[in-house]
């Protein structure tokens, strides 16, 4: 090279001496990644462990110019190149020892992409060259091929984004209505949808989307990985994609593959306009975020990014060095314990709140986040960092509380934190299909898992209670299927779990035998309603509304098809379920009671006040603790809106009519008497999942205190108490 980079044409950069030096000029070590400030661009980039490190500037035909950086300063190389910016394409190459027996891994034949980089562009294109070592020969010998041209591209971005004062929706987490979606999934299908914005951030700000969630009534998006993401080389090599993007490499860019307007820089815009269409109509924006592995997978994998700049810091290591520690499933593990790698993850985090817009996050794996040296620890750095953190202490904070370790925490994160309760899944599940015979267990579950979460102070809506998530059968597949039906994933069936807890209810699969289809749809309904009435956050799965089917494919990650998209075009019997969860999603709006943050306690709140909550046997009289000892398939729960433990924002007291839930998970019908006064004079239905049409075809339907109904055989009934509420 014989200058440095001075002046943009059409996108083009061209070189000018500078002094005779082929340097670009010193720049700033802080911040990092790359940053525009209108006349050139600062290139900040962290390698402790290299000998030197070359900036790779490419222009519109690819051809590459490799500028040395010379200064360095606490570990980090940085210069500035005056005369390029937004929309300039770069990578680094940086050289150090080849010993992989003892973790070195650097390799300067292979391009890499920016840890900070705030948006990538091109696809990863599987190549031997991409390896570092050469490909199915041992790891420890180096492949000297040039990678550039089959990996993708860091792409500096200046972006001065007008949030035009619409403000964050900041709903309480007791009020929160969580809606897990993929953003490609979720439009790909949608009729009202222009074909070009289908499975896009534009896509998912579509008028039309947009009126689908709040008239369903959720509070907030939860969407599957939106970090830069590739596939794995098993799926290329057999023509499949990772489809849910839990193989991320690019920490603070959105992912390419799902803009419409663009991949240089294109899509940084097109995500926070996203967000502010969703939060302009009060929708929060959640992201499901993977920090504990990356897309480099084992040693093996492909050299893009963290194991050619410094593989001993960003991975943990074992062997030696030589092997990955995987407490993933996915071949590595991040060093989140490493301050540098831990001061990433917290830029990143803190990048997408304040820059991005979102709301939240929902951290994949978490416990592998927190592992110290080996052991799962509740003072690890990475939790300890986040607690303080006066940004990220302030947003949604949800953590899968497990890894592929045997890493189990659920109950146990701290404050702030709320966790994936696959508890109140396993649970609902298991009663619904008949697979328990007490209900101690699903007393805990309609109630906001005290025996979880009260005991570190935290509250109810610690408990993200899901009978369904991405990683699974559908709803609808929960009740249709036994078994997984996975060979489409070409890994012969052996992929997905075992552990289902479904049941066909006499035919595995799809069927027109109409009882057999009558019993499945109240399944949905009862489970859903359970969902959607017990204390806690609920979560729904995009499309399980609509009855949405993947086939009994309960591992779905690699279906880029209809499979796993949500089909819009629905039968009667599904608009009829979309009806419902409408209904109850909105009862649970409006009634306080069926939302409370605070745990009961099982005494009044009130000097003229009832039980905050009771429960009753089918004989209407309240449980003994005999009761929950012995076997029994129905349930009544009583909430008092009278001690609703909550006060106003002015601590006036909170009113709201008292309930009471029955559910009859028994295929055979059985009487239950209501219990009379003081608990109600009458009561008022309010929901009957034995409705296989209109869900209010019972509405105002009225029985005295005491009487006996019958249930019919799998059945949930909300009664609205009346008689024992003061005016408001």
């Amino acid at each position: 090279m014989d200058g440095c980079l001075d002046g943009v044409s059409e996108g083009v950069p061209r070189l000018v001496p500078v002094e005779g030096e082929s340097v670009p000029w010193p720049g700033r070590w802080s911040p990092l990644g790359a940053h525009y400030d209108g006349h050139g661009v600062n290139f900040a980039f962290w390698a402790e462990g290299a000998e030197a490190v070359e900036l790779c500037l490419f222009d519109e035909s690819g051809v590459e110019t490799r500028v040395p950086i010379t200064e360095s300063t606490y570990h980090v190389w940085h210069g500035y190149v005056p005369g390029i910016g937004p929309g300039q394409r770069y990578g680094f190459r940086v050289h150090g020892p080849w010993d992989p027996r003892h973790g070195a891994r650097w390799n300067p034949h292979k391009l890499l992409l920016d840890p900070y980089a705030r948006a990538i562009d091109g696809e990863y294109v599987l190549h031997e060259a991409v390896f570092g070592h050469v490909f199915g020969s041992d790891d420890t010998i180096m492949d000297t091929r040039d990678s550039a041209p089959y990996v993708p591209k860091s792409v500096v971005v200046h972006d001065e984004f007008d949030w035009q004062g619409v403000p964050r929706p900041n709903t309480p987490w007791a009020d929160t209505v969580i809606y897990e979606l993929h953003v490609r999934g979720f439009t790909m299908r949608h009729p009202d949808v222009p074909d070009h914005l289908r499975g896009t951030y534009a896509g998912l700000a579509h008028p039309a989307v947009v009126d689908h969630l709040l008239r369903l009534g959720v509070t907030a998006v939860e969407l599957l990985p939106v970090h830069q993401f590739v596939s794995e080389e098993h799926l290329l090599r057999s023509g499949r994609v990772n489809y849910w993007g839990y193989n991320s490499i690019g920490f603070f860019a959105p992912h390419a593959g799902y803009s419409a307007s663009g991949t240089r820089g294109e899509q940084v815009r097109e995500f926070k306009e996203m967000v502010r269409a969703l939060h302009a109509a009060g929708i929060e924006v959640i992201l499901d975020v993977v920090y504990n592995h990356t897309a480099e997978g084992s040693e093996y994998g492909p050299t893009l990014c963290f194991r050619g700049i410094d593989n001993p810091v960003y991975y943990r290591l074992r062997g030696g060095g030589r092997y990955y520690m995987d407490y993933t499933g996915c071949g590595n593990t991040l060093n989140v314990a490493h301050p540098q790698v831990l001061q990433l993850v917290m830029d990143s985090l803190r990048y997408w709140v304040t820059e991005m817009g979102v709301d939240g996050f929902r951290f994949d794996l978490a416990s592998a986040l927190c592992r110290t040296q080996h052991e799962v620890d509740k003072l690890s750095s990475f939790l300890t960092v986040i607690q303080q953190d006066p940004v990220l202490s302030q947003v949604k904070l949800i953590a899968e509380p497990w890894d592929a370790a045997g890493g189990y925490q659920v109950g146990e994160f701290p404050a702030l934190w709320a966790e994936w309760n696959d508890k109140f899944r396993d649970s609902v599940r298991d009663y619904w299909r008949g697979a328990r015979n007490d209900v101690r267990d699903l007393a805990y579950r309609l109630s906001g898992s005290s025996d979880l979460y009260e005991d570190d102070g935290r509250r109810p809506y610690a408990s993200i209670n899901y009978v369904t998530a991405h990683d699974g059968f559908t709803l609808r597949d929960l009740v249709t299927y036994e078994r997984k039906h996975n060979k489409a994933n070409g890994e012969n069936n052996r992929d997905g779990t075992e552990d289902n807890r479904s049941c066909n209810y006499g035919v595995e699969g799809e069927t027109d035998d109409p009882a057999i289809n009558q019993v499945r749809r109240r399944q949905i309904r009862n489970m859903l309603a359970t969902l959607l009435l017990s204390t806690g956050v609920p979560m729904l799965v995009a499309g399980d509304e609509m009855g949405r089917t993947q086939h009994g494919n309960n591992n779905a990650y690699c279906q880029d098809n209809e499979t796993s998209w949500v089909d819009w075009d629905l039968k009667p019997e599904w608009r009829s379920l979309l009806d419902f969860a409408r209904r109850v999603i909105h009862l649970r709006r409006r009634h306080p009671v069926l939302r409370q943050p605070a745990f009961f306690t099982g005494e009044p709140v009130w000097p003229d006040g009832l039980p905050d909550i009771a429960w009753f046997t089918p004989q209407g009289r309240q449980m003994t603790q005999e009761d929950w000892f012995t076997p029994a398939r129905a349930l009544g729960m009583y909430l008092s809106g009278r001690d609703i433990r909550q006060r106003g924002p002015r601590g006036e007291r909170v009113l709201d009519d008292s309930f009471l839930l029955i559910v009859h998970a028994d295929p055979d019908r059985m009487a239950f008497t209501l219990p009379g006064e003081p608990w109600a004079r009458e009561y008022d239905l309010v929901l009957d999942t034995t409705l296989d049409g209109d869900p209010g075809a019972r509405d105002g339907t009225r029985y005295p205190a005491g009487t006996e109904i019958l249930l019919d055989g799998r059945s949930l009934l909300l009664l609205r108490a009346l008689g024992n509420t003061p005016p408001l």
